[in-house]
């Protein structure tokens, strides 16, 4: 049987995890249909997810559909989870994109589809809600050509709109539309008789190559519209036969907790068992337990999805020998940061590590006051539902300070320094080190002036590690990035020098080398794109530049006007909260992390 990793995303509201459920309902997966609203839906989880209506983590589950195995990922459709989204995507064969009927084109739909188009997942676009009051079908479809896919290509109306008897009909395929892509379709389209198989065949290969993207109207809550999609999902989304040998690739996506720790893990190649040895990122081991999609016991083969208990795998780690990276980030990293404190801080700590062993990007570090911690967040929701689960599932009451935006500091100039046995008395460190600091262009690069073999492998490793450590704050507090950090000088005196040593003299060096190079403190910038009534512009003009964004020259056309600019994380926010107000509610924002620009002014220490 051949299988198909499936994900559905969409902007939060749009009915995502309906839709998940009604596909696990249809095809026998599942014996009772649940519901968001009272809680009841299969990959919600989460006692906390079923409350507030919303999916924080990802959630696995499989279905069978015209003889293909179906791994359907359903993922956050909040922003503030978007790394969750991030890590579902890099695993996936295709995707459905969930558009509301009512709400439309939202920004963060917007966001989604320019990554799956980056990212080069296939994907069909389901406009769900047709049976509710305020459903739009023609002007609707305007909009998503204009502002999600040109090449998106219905393959059903709705009649009936905006009522609990709406339903779908069939329609023609656009043979125009196909002919673009196609030579042969645009011969027969040109000789006055194109043939019904090979509109077919062309709407299969160009929706599995991504060029379109077909569109399904429908509804999750009345089942309308939904047989035609399960037959588009397996016909017009690439799924592949598995293939039980070869060598292990995989990469592990997510981490759940529950009566046992598992690695979840998308598998390329090979296959993987319990009781198999697994070579992983930091390591090696065998896993105890594997799990497939299904949650049953089993040998998972390429293709699949396989659950992985007994190993401590982490998010990101590559299973196998394979070495490539799955690519670099295509959403916003975190660019805010809140101390959290509580009467018991060791609670706090554990419970705090278990959540970013679940997501990373939280990065949990020690705050410069005793037993306080500090996370990274997206938005004042994730610091709800993080503070939430603090208290439902570990029973740790925690503050949350007002969150601030994280800055960064670079590299200024070259700074060197160097301290060496005997100069201080009494001798304070048996060893000898010198350090230059300079300004780098990707991450911390540490190099060698001096022989490898000046020194043991554990001092020189200890002073490695200690450099990566200690530039976690700089002169102003903040992460020093993009540098290199050169040893130039080096010397023990056996048998009296240990690692401590080195450990304890390095950031001292280091010290005075950022001194003498100076660091510049750097604040995150968004790119973002507008779509404002023509109207408005002026107006919106003159508030972005308020909130010291730095707009281009707006293009102008059918009286919207599109505006791409930078501005300053920490004004974004603001300026989002705005924008209704300034365009009479038609205004549009999409954004993208953007880098780093140095700040104006006092510089801010953390």
């Amino acid at each position: 049987m051949r299988m198909l990793n499936l994900g559905i995303v969409a902007h939060v509201d749009a009915g995502k995890t309906s839709l998940t459920e009604r596909l696990l309902f249809e095809s026998g997966a599942i014996r009772h249909l649940g519901s968001v609203d009272d809680g009841s839906t299969t990959t919600d989880g989460m006692e906390l997810e079923r409350r507030r209506g919303i999916t924080i983590r990802s959630a696995v589950a499989a279905f069978t559909t015209a003889d293909c195995r179906v791994h359907l990922i359903d993922t956050p459709g909040h922003t503030d989870f978007v790394a969750e989204v991030e890590r579902a995507l890099g695993v996936l064969d295709g995707a459905i994109l969930v558009i509301s009927a009512v709400e439309g084109v939202q920004a963060h739909t917007r966001v989604l589809m320019r990554t799956l188009r980056a990212m080069r997942v296939p994907t069909l676009l389901f406009v769900n809600k047709i049976d509710r009051v305020g459903a739009r079908h023609t002007e609707l479809l305007a909009d998503i050509r204009r502002l999600l896919s040109e090449t998106a290509i219905p393959l059903n109306r709705p009649v009936n709109l905006g009522s609990r008897t709406a339903d779908v009909v069939d329609i023609a395929l656009d043979a125009e539309l196909l002919a673009e892509h196609s030579d042969t379709v645009l011969q027969s389209y040109v000789d006055g008789h194109v043939d019904g198989h090979l509109l077919q065949e062309e709407l299969r290969a160009q929706s599995h190559a991504g060029i379109l993207n077909p569109l399904f109207f429908g509804s999750a809550i009345t089942g309308a519209g939904i047989s035609a999609l399960r037959k588009g999902i397996a016909e017009l989304l690439p799924s592949a036969d598995p293939v039980p040998y070869g060598p292990l690739d995989g990469v592990v996506f997510a981490v759940e907790h529950g009566r046992q720790r598992f690695a979840v893990a998308r598998l390329f190649s090979g296959s993987l068992a319990a009781r198999d040895e697994v070579v992983f990122g930091s390591g090696a081991g065998v896993a105890t337990t594997v799990l497939d999609a299904s949650g049953d016991r089993a040998r998972v083969l390429a293709g699949g999805i396989a659950r992985i208990g007994g190993l401590p795998l982490r998010i990101g780690d590559r299973l196998g020998a394979a070495t490539t990276s799955r690519g670099p980030a295509r959403f916003s990293p975190p660019t805010l940061e809140t101390i959290v404190t509580a009467d018991n801080p060791t609670a706090l700590f554990t419970a705090l590590s278990r959540l970013a062993d679940e997501d990373p990007l939280i990065n949990v570090r020690r705050g410069q006051n005793h037993g306080s911690l500090v996370v990274s967040l997206y938005g004042d929701v994730q610091r709800e539902v993080i503070a939430a689960r603090l208290a439902e599932e570990f029973g740790v009451e925690a503050s949350f300070s007002a969150p601030r935006v994280v800055c960064v500091e670079r590299v200024a100039g070259i700074g060197h320094a160097v301290q060496s046995i005997g100069d201080t008395s009494p001798v304070m460190h048996w060893a000898t080190i010198g350090l230059r600091v300079e300004p780098g262009s990707s991450g911390v690069v540490f190099r060698l002036e001096v022989e490898r073999g000046s020194l043991p492998a554990a001092f020189m490793t200890a002073i490695e590690e200690t450099v990566h450590e200690e530039l976690r704050e700089g002169i102003h507090g903040w992460q020093v990035v993009d540098c290199v950090v050169t040893l130039t000088h080096s010397g023990f005196s056996s048998p009296i020098s240990v690692a401590a040593d080195f450990r304890g003299l390095t950031p001292l060096v280091l010290a005075d080398a950022l001194a003498e190079a100076g660091t510049t403190v750097c604040e995150p910038l968004d790119d973002i794109e507008l779509e404002v009534p023509e109207e408005a512009l002026s107006t919106v003009l003159n508030a972005l530049i308020r909130h010291d964004g730095l707009p281009e020259t707006p293009l102008v056309r059918n009286g919207s006007a599109l505006v791409d600019a930078v501005i300053p994380s920490a004004r974004l926010r603001e300026f989002h909260r705005a924008l209704p107000g300034l365009s009479g509610g038609s205004g549009v924002l999409t954004s993208r992390f953007g880098g780093y620009r140095p700040v104006n002014g006092e510089p801010p220490t953390r």
